[in-house]
């Protein structure tokens, strides 16, 4: 799985994110999530190079919550061709 740095771009994180399963889905959230806050303690003791990654880490939580959200409900599970 990408981490939101490694991604060329969003749509391709989010691309990779909706081909995940569930449980690397979770697995990934859960790493986002670290490193979200060791982001939040080097960024208190000004140690951060990139301040805008606090905000797309953020982000890509909020997104694989989404998808995971969309599957739970049923929603976009099929993709048109």
């Amino acid at each position: 799985m990408l981490m939101p740095d490694d991604a060329k771009s969003t749509r391709a994180f989010i691309e990779d994110c909706r081909d995940a399963t569930d449980d690397e889905l979770i697995e990934l959230r859960a790493q986002v999530t670290e490193s979200l806050q060791n982001l939040r303690f080097r960024s208190a003791s000004g140690q951060i190079d990139d301040p805008k990654r606090i905000r797309k880490y953020r982000k890509a939580i909020a997104r694989i919550n989404t998808i995971l959200h969309e599957r739970e409900l049923g929603i976009n599970q099929a993709r048109p061709a």
